[in-house]
Order: structure tokens, then C-alpha cells, then sequence
């Protein structure tokens, strides 16, 4: 809007009046020189008596102040309210909260400052939250939203109006971002004026800042989460967190005291899930003195209790994990390795053990006529091609059914790719063809398995795999030259790398660990290796008491799979002589065996995403289907059914379209309109309706995070937008000044205004008060 500005309309009486002030001075000059007034009061008159006579010289030429204001009625004006569970707030030193200040201001709609509105713009009210919604009375205005979705609510009120005259939004919020405000575009917004209804003075609150979620292969306590608390107004004091699960402790509760308000508090929980798949927690931090209220759902210490509680969602997958044991004879490493994951119900060890090697057909010949293996005599064997002397004699154990395993060890990826890890234990290069091999190789780096080679008598370099596809997969170097003295009496200890994995430690505390170590007896059996490969980790270490130190367990990634070494010929006696050992010992195969399937894909892979949205927070779900061959299936049909843990209702169903930007991929989107925990399941057919698979994801839902992650307002961000956009934060004490001069601020449809300067009593009595005081300082001084 541009400046009012001054017209004369009497151009006519220009000349005249000009002469009038000229002679009206020259007389006034001629007088004050010939008059006994003299020094400043004699100026000081002068100046008075000549203003008063340009006063009246100014209003034979007609003055006229003109200039722009918005056209009344042509322009339209919203009003926003926050509707958000934060209005429930009440600051410090208030007798209301947030939300009954704002209803205040808004109660007579139409009387005071907005019938004055209404009387300029066309108002248009409006509430949001997540979403926003058209308003007539306020009367909706119950302030149960779950989030302040400012930006959002703003970038829908300039579609709405796109093609019309808004001449501004006037917002009504406690401050609290919950949305990047920060990183909003403002370039087709009209002025902002945010009118902040909270205060800058901190809250007493404890709020949880940020919760993380890791996982590992500890079996004790795979799950470990982390969150961060902030305290605000609690120095000193304990605070009390805890982790439940279906509202039932899974945890002891743990206290600490709270730090100065700048600061967070880290509470660091393990626990152990009691089910595979997708489990829901829910985090919980109360002041200690306070933890009833948390109970009660009511408060009388803190602003809310809505930020006491966080949902996390833990996926530890969905088994069974099989794993294929190959063998080149039965030994005691089978044994325990059988043994201790008959524990874990999510792994399943398939063997292949060689009981024969294979022989010359003319060698050990059985009866006359006789061309299958003698060893077999005797055992019915009807269902299956009979062993010859050509082949090797091999046991089956654990198999899926008559036919897994039924030629041998996999000859096509759709056989092997059905495993998630191989492990080859005293078995020797020439077992396998070139082909097998090279099978095993895109197992790990293009299906992306895990690979684990034991210490067997005819492993690594015993067992010709140096110049092999295996042996480049391997973390060591197998080309050992030269002969030396096995080394004996052996002891295990864990490397620096090896105390940071999880999967390696039996122990829960570092002493623990340690005392373990030392019981452990030591190894008769190792094998030798040249060196570590570029990018390989040595997670354990053998040592022979003379400074000599041999790698034991070394891993590494191997393209989309990863690969480990056993160099120990005799692990089995870990666990051979004591009971407490022989737990160790399972315990220790099942966490390493954990880790080797940990990132193993599935044929079915399902994860989701978090988007934005002005309608909740929308999820991004996303299947990956793969064939046998774990190539991308195109021809797949994909339903996703999606059910909320905390309400029996009947599960929704999706329906997942292939993605345009990558095979395999199937994609949905569901819009989570309540807080909480959701569980999905994806079923996946192919194009005949025939079974493929299915697979399993979930997600938490919590609207309110951003909400009330700080009570305190975020005025810089408001401040920076009304700036933007030519507009101003105020205060409710200020609004109806801001109505006032609404007018003559900027709008889209305008109209020129004039008033007569020269018409106004002002000036008059401005003249007439030069005179008189010009009369008043000569009688002071006598002269009158």
C-alpha cells in the first residue's frame, strides 16, 4: 500500500494565497523590528504569529489528503485457529489454557474486532490441526488434534484462493512446529499475522525427545532401546522410566536423576522378545515421585502426559532361517552345532553329511550282477535311485521332505537359493564341480546368504579351496607355503572388533566376559592361513602362550551376502568336559549363526515408509517379490491387510500396484488417523492365483510427537514467515490495533480516498494556538 499523500485543489488560489503570506510577513517584520521584543522570545513570536498566518494561507489553496485502502467487501481475509491437543496447555502464571484464551478472543463472532472485520474483508474461519477444515461459529473448536500442521493449512488456504483477492490469514497458535516450518515456501502467500497465545517462560515437563531401536545377535538380549528425555524444570530430581509390552512390565523399572534443561537424558533398556515377527513396546518416564499420575492418566505437577509415552515397534523377523550343513564326514562338530540350534525355533539346520567317498565302479565289488553299493543292502529303498560306487554316500538330515537333497548338494540356484546360509565343515574343494562352486559364489553376492567355513580336517587350505570360487569368498588367505609344527595348546580371546559385536559375547558385562574367557580350555587344532583379506574383520583370536597370535573367527561383507571363517579344527571341545561350558558353547553357535542369516533376504521382503500428509501420517508400504531364482517377479498379485493393535475392528484391505520405477516392487499407501501401533500382512500370489509367499511389517502411528516435543512457542519460525510474507506476529492485547490499520495495509483490490486537509477543525485551532500563544509569551514578558 502506498503512502498517503497531499493534493491541492484550489490551484487557483495559489497565487493569491502566496501574496497574502508575503505581505502578511513583510508587515510582521516591519512590526517585530519596530517593537521592543527582542532576542529568542522576539523570534520565538515571530516564528509563532507566522505560522499561524501559512495555517490560514494554506486553506485558500484546498488541501486534500489522499491515498489507497482496501476496497471494503472486495477482498477476502481468513482466520485460522489451532485446534491441537497442545492448547490444552496452561503456561506458567496463567489462569487459562492456551486453548480457552483463544476461545475467548473468538467467542463474539460478531461483535467487536471481527464485525469490524467483516465489515472491511469477506472473512473466511477456519480450524486445522493435521487437516483443515472450514468453520462457521468456532463451535468445533474442541482442540483434540493431533498435530499443528501449520504449513500444511497454509499451502491449502493459497490453493483454495488461488484465483482470489486474500488480502491476509490471521493465525491463531500456541507456536509449537510441528511441520518444518522453517523450510516452508512462502512466495504465494499473502501477509501472515500470527497471534502466539503461549509464553516464552518454560513449562515444567518431561518429554521423550527421540527413541531409538537396535538390534543384535545377543541372545540374552538381542533388543536394546534408547530414549532420550528431556526434563524441563525437574534439575535434581529422579525420574523413573519403564517398557511394556500389552501394558505388562518387560522390564524393571530404572530411575536417574534428571540433568539441567538443556540437557537430555539418555534411559537405555535390553530385553528379549518372548515371539518372533513384529512386537510392539511402549515407553514410559514419569517423575518418580510422580509415577502414579502416569498410572491415572491425570497430572498435577506437569503440562501433559502425552509426551510421557512413545509406541516402538520391533521386527525380529519371521523364520524358520534354514541353514545347510555340509559335511565330509559325521563328527563331533555336528553334534553340538545340532544340538544347540534344536534350541532356536527360528532356525532350522538341514544336513548333509558323507558317510563314503566316492569309488572306482571297479573296485569292492558286491555280488555277481550287483552294480549298487553294498553298504545299502538290506534297506528298503524303493522311493530312491540306489548309491553306486561312482558316487558318495551321503545322509540326509532334517530334510523338508522326501525329495530336498535328494541328488546331492544343489546343482540349480531354485535348489540352493531356497537356503539362507551354507555351512561347509571338513569337506574338500573336489567335492563339488566348477559349476557348484560357481553357484556357491552367487549365493552369497548376488542372492546375498551368508557362507561359514569350520576348521574341519579338509577345510581352507587342507581342502584345495585357494584357487576356488570359495576361496575367494573367504576373509583369508588359503596359499599358506612352507611346513611348520602345528601349533598346541591353543587359547581363545576376543580381538578389539570382537568385543564391539554383539553375536561374539556370551557374557552381559565385560567381567563376566573376561572370567568366561579364562575357563574356556584351550584348542589342539588350528588351521593355518596366510593373512587377513583388505575389509575383513578378526573377531577372535588363538594364541600359543609364545607371542604368536592366529586369526580364529574373521568375517567379512561379500557382495549382498557376507562370509565367516572357523579356523578352529576342535571347537566342539569348548563345550566336551562341562556342563556350564556346554551352554556357552550352544549359546555361542547360536548367536554366530544368528549373525550369519541377520541380513539375509527373503523371497518376500516388506517395509515401510513415513510421508507427509494434511490428512495423518501416511505410510508407504512396499513389497518386494522375488521368483526361486530371487530374480524380480513382475506377474505378481499382492494384498496387503492392515489391522490397528489396539482395536479388534476387521483388518483393512490393500490392494499393492507394481511400481513404474522398479520390477518386483508393489506399493500402497494407508493414512494412520490414530495414534498407536499397526501391524500388516502382505499375501502374494502369482499370476495363476498359485501360493508365493507372505510377509509381515509394522509401524507406530503417533501423531502427537511433533506436538509436544517442545511446549515452548517457536517465534523465530513465525516471526521469519510473517516477515516473508509482509505481515506481523502480535500479541492478543494488540489485535484490535491490528484490525484497525487492516484497511490501509497492502490488499489485492484497492480504491483511492481523499479527505479535505483544509476542512479540518485542527487546523483552525492550530492557528488559533499560534496566535494565542504568541499573545500569552508578550503578555508574560509585558509587552502585551
Amino acid at each position: 500500500m502506498s503512502l498517503a499523500t497531499v493534493l491541492i485543489s484550489g490551484r487557483e488560489w495559489v497565487i493569491p494565497a502566496a501574496g497574502f503570506v508575503l505581505l502578511a510577513g513583510g508587515l510582521l517584520w516591519w512590526s517585530y523590528r519596530r517593537a521592543p521584543v527582542t532576542g529568542p522570545v522576539g523570534s520565538i513570536c515571530f516564528g509563532l504569529k507566522l505560522l499561524g498566518v501559512l495555517a490560514l494561507a494554506a486553506c485558500l489553496i484546498e488541501p486534500l489528503w489522499t491515498g489507497q485502502r482496501a476496497r471494503p467487501g472486495a477482498n477476502f481475509f481468513a482466520i485460522m485457529a489451532d485446534n491441537s491437543q497442545s492448547m490444552h496447555i496452561k503456561d506458567r502464571a496463567e489462569k487459562l489454557t492456551r486453548g480457552e484464551k483463544v476461545r475467548e478472543a473468538l467467542g463474539a463472532a460478531k461483535s467487536g474486532w471481527q464485525m469490524q472485520m467483516e465489515n472491511d474483508f469477506q472473512v473466511r474461519r477456519y480450524i486445522f490441526d493435521s487437516s483443515l477444515q472450514a468453520s462457521t461459529d468456532w463451535n468445533d473448536l474442541n482442540f483434540s488434534g493431533r498435530g499443528s500442521g501449520l504449513a500444511p493449512a497454509l499451502r491449502q488456504i493459497a490453493e483454495r484462493f488461488k484465483s482470489q483477492p486474500l488480502a491476509g490469514v490471521l493465525v491463531f497458535t500456541d507456536g509449537t512446529d510441528t511441520d518444518g516450518l522453517e523450510a516452508f515456501a512462502s512466495q504465494q502467500l499473502p501477509p501472515i499475522y500470527p497471534v502466539i497465545v503461549a509464553r516464552d517462560e518454560t513449562i515444567q515437563d518431561i518429554a521423550i525427545q527421540n527413541v531409538t531401536v537396535s538390534q543384535s545377535a545377543f541372545e540374552d538380549a538381542p533388543v536394546s532401546i534408547q530414549a532420550d528425555v528431556s526434563a524441563m524444570g525437574y534439575s535434581g530430581q529422579n525420574l523413573t522410566a519403564q517398557v511394556l509390552e500389552h501394558g505388562k512390565p518387560v522390564t524393571e523399572p530404572q530411575t536417574l536423576r534428571a540433568p539441567r534443561d538443556n540437557q537430555l537424558l539418555p534411559f537405555r533398556f535390553q530385553l528379549k522378545p518372548a515371539q518372533s515377527g513384529v512386537v510392539f513396546y511402549q515407553f514410559l518416564v514419569a517423575a518418580q515421585s510422580a509415577w502414579h499420575e502416569l498410572e491415572s492418566g491425570r497430572t498435577t505437577s506437569e503440562a501433559t502426559l502425552v509426551n510421557n509415552s512413545r509406541f516402538v515397534q520391533v521386527d525380529r523377523g519371521r523364520g524358520p532361517y534354514r541353514i545347510l550343513y555340509v559335511s565330509g564326514r559325521p563328527n563331533w562338530e555336528y553334534k553340538f552345532l545340532n544340538r544347540a540350534l534344536a534350541e532356536d525355533d527360528q532356525v532350522q539346520l538341514i544336513g548333509l553329511i558323507r558317510i563314503a567317498r566316492r569309488e572306482p565302479k571297479f573296485e569292492f565289488r558286491g555280488r555277481s550282477g550287483e552294480a549298487s553299493n553294498p553298504l545299502f543292502r538290506g534297506f528298503d529303498r524303493k522311493n530312491e535311485e540306489t548309491e553306486r560306487y561312482d558316487q558318495p554316500v551321503l545322509v540326509r538330515l532334517n530334510t523338508r521332505d522326501e525329495s530336498e537333497l535328494r541328488g546331492g548338494f544343489p546343482k540349480t540356484p531354485e535348489e540352493l537359493f531356497a537356503y539362507d546360509a551354507v555351512v561347509l565343515d571338513d569337506i574338500e574343494a573336489e567335492f563339488f564341480t566348477a559349476d557348484q562352486l560357481a553357484l556357491l559364489q552367487k549365493f552369497v553376492s548376488e542372492r546375498g546368504g551368508g557362507l561359514l567355513m569350520l576348521g574341519g580336517q579338509e577345510s581352507f587350505h587342507n581342502g584345495k579351496y585357494h584357487r576356488t570360487a570359495v576361496g575367494d569368498m573367504l576373509p583369508v588367505y588359503l596359499d599358506v607355503t612352507g611346513e611348520a609344527d602345528p601349533p598346541r595348546d591353543l587359547k581363545f580371546s576376543l580381538t578389539r572388533e570382537g568385543w564391539l559385536q554383539a553375536w561374539a559375547r556370551i557374557r552381559s558385562t565385560e567381567t563376566d566376559e573376561r572370567t568366561r574367557l579364562d575357563e574356556m580350555p584351550s584348542f589342539q587344532v588350528l588351521n593355518r592361513t596366510r593373512g587377513i583379506k583388505p575389509g575383513a574383520s578378526v573377531i577372535a583370536a588363538l594364541s600359543d602362550g609364545r607371542g604368536n597370535d592366529f586369526p580364529a573367527i574373521v568375517v567379512q561383507r561379500y557382495g549382498s551376502g557376507r562370509t565367516g571363517a572357523l579356523t578352529i579344527g576342535d571347537f566342539w571341545r569348548w563345550g566336551l568336559t562341562q556342563e556350564n561350558l556346554q551352554r556357552d558353547l550352544g549359546k555361542g553357535w547360536r548367536q554366530m549363526i544368528r549373525w550369519l542369516v541377520a541380513d539375509t533376504p527373503k523371497r518376500i521382503e516388506f517395509a515401510t515408509q513415513k510421508a507427509t500428509s494434511e490428512n495423518g501420517q501416511v505410510f508407504n508400504l512396499r513389497v518386494r517379490v522375488r521368483d526361486e531364482k530371487f530374480q524380480p517377479m513382475d506377474n505378481a498379485n499382492v494384498i496387503v491387510s492392515v489391522s490397528e493393535i489396539s482395536k479388534p475392528a476387521p483388518p483393512i484391505r490393500l490392494t499393492a500396484e507394481p511400481s513404474s520405477q522398479e520390477p518386483g516392487v508393489y506399493q500402497a499407501s494407508f493414512v494412520s488417523r490414530h495414534p498407536g501401533g499397526y501391524r500388516a500382512n502382505a499375501i502374494v500370489t502369482n499370476a495363476t492365483g498359485g501360493w508365493v509367499g507372505a510377509a509381515e511389517a509394522g509401524w507406530v502411528s503417533d501423531l502427537a510427537e511433533e506436538e509436544f516435543r517442545s511446549l515452548k512457542p517457536n517465534r523465530a519460525s513465525l516471526e521469519s514467515l510473517a516477515g516473508k510474507t509482509g505481515g506481523e506476529v502480535i500479541t492478543l492485547d494488540k489485535l484490535q490495533n491490528l484490525v484497525d490499520g487492516l484497511p490501509r495495509k497492502k490488499a489485492p483490490v484497492t480504491e483511492n480516498w481523499t479527505a479535505p486537509l483544509w476542512h479540518k477543525p485542527a487546523v483552525f485551532l492550530f492557528a488559533l494556538g499560534c496566535f494565542v500563544i504568541e499573545w500569552g509569551l508578550r503578555r508574560w514578558k509585558g509587552l502585551a
